[in-house]
């Protein structure tokens, strides 16, 4: 079974969100430097770099640690029953010839039993994995909108986009757009401090 890799299958958790409408911003428009940007100098339309995203935000890091470890020990589990089984079947070659054909047709029936639950097995372990991977990604997709919505609502952005290296609409833009780092930063603060509280709850419960 082949270790399961988180992937960017929801667009990394940082689709290209409408942070707020414009019609209800209260926040002046002005011009800085040929950029629309508010009256607090922050432009209205920035990106952030999906790529250094995963690679930074510590949740992601962490589900992924956690999933690839998982997958590892499933696998080991599986190859474990695979090579016992395949000795049950040496064994039975071996002797079969001694058997009457009552006994090597009940033999056979139980070896294909056995290994129809292994197969049914190794699929169902894949399944169960495949499933955890989604909703952890959508975990990640909810976070990271949340903050974006936050964040965009205290500093004006119109719109958040998502770039990543040859996958994206975005082509070439200012590095005053990029807010990569800082929503890192955020995320992983956020983070923390959800962990620490998770932390102090099951002390208390002791």
């Amino acid at each position: 079974m082949k270790l399961l890799r988180l992937t960017l299958g929801l667009a990394v958790a940082t689709a290209t969100l409408a942070a707020c409408d414009k019609a209800e911003k209260t926040t002046a428009v002005e011009k800085v430097d040929g950029v629309a940007a508010t009256a607090t100098n922050y432009p209205d339309i920035v990106y952030v770099n999906s790529d250094s995203l995963l690679a930074n935000y510590e949740y992601f890091k962490d589900v992924r640690d956690r999933l690839q470890g998982k997958a590892e020990t499933k696998e080991k589990d599986l190859r474990s029953q695979a090579e016992a089984f395949q000795k049950e079947v040496e064994r039975y070659q071996r002797s079969a010839q001694g058997m009457t054909n009552e006994q090597r047709a009940s033999t056979e029936q139980r070896l294909a039993q056995k290994q129809q639950q292994l197969q049914a097995l190794q699929q169902s372990s894949g399944n169960e994995l495949v499933t955890e991977e989604s909703e952890e990604m959508k975990k990640i997709y909810d976070q990271v909108e949340a903050y974006l919505k936050k964040l965009s609502d205290e500093k004006g952005y119109e719109m958040v986009l998502t770039y990543q290296r040859g996958n994206s609409a975005i082509l070439y833009s200012d590095d005053s757009r990029d807010i990569t780092k800082e929503v890192v930063a955020g995320l992983n603060e956020e983070y923390e401090a959800e962990k620490a509280e998770a932390k102090t709850t099951t002390e208390k419960k002791k």
